[in-house]
């Protein structure tokens, strides 16, 4: 038996703001908040515990005292579903996303954003749905 990657835990200082732009980010909805945390997933799939074969994650946004130090090591690539590369960053700058810069070349096929807390994610420029 495996496991299955079902949900994504973010620490963060405002989990309702930072639910609201992934929501916008991502088409999900926010199915529970409780205390502190808030947790989003697609409206288009139930609960992936209970479902056969992959599901896409949900993201959990806990509030936590500290505030983000460094460079994540471990972040989120989006794909655009329905526009091209450079038309979904501004949608997403419009959001309230950023530029950020980890180091890259400026040769790359993705671009780096953070979100409203600062947690980088990049856009990559291939559409897969």
């Amino acid at each position: 038996m495996t496991s299955k990657f079902t949900e994504l835990a973010i620490d963060c200082a405002d989990p309702n703001g930072l639910a609201r732009f992934w929501c916008s980010v991502l088409d999900y909805e926010v199915q529970d908040e409780d205390d502190g945390i808030v947790t989003i997933g697609s409206p288009r799939v139930s609960e992936g515990k209970n479902r056969l074969g992959p599901v896409p994650p949900t993201l959990t946004f806990a509030h936590v005292p500290e505030g983000k130090t460094v460079k994540n090591r471990l972040h989120l690539d989006v794909n655009p579903t329905d526009r091209e590369q450079d038309e979904e960053v501004r949608r997403l700058l419009d959001l309230g996303a950023r530029h950020a810069d980890v180091g890259q070349t400026g040769d790359e096929s993705w671009v780096c954003l953070a979100d409203p807390e600062g947690n980088e994610f990049c856009v990559l420029a291939g559409r897969r749905p």
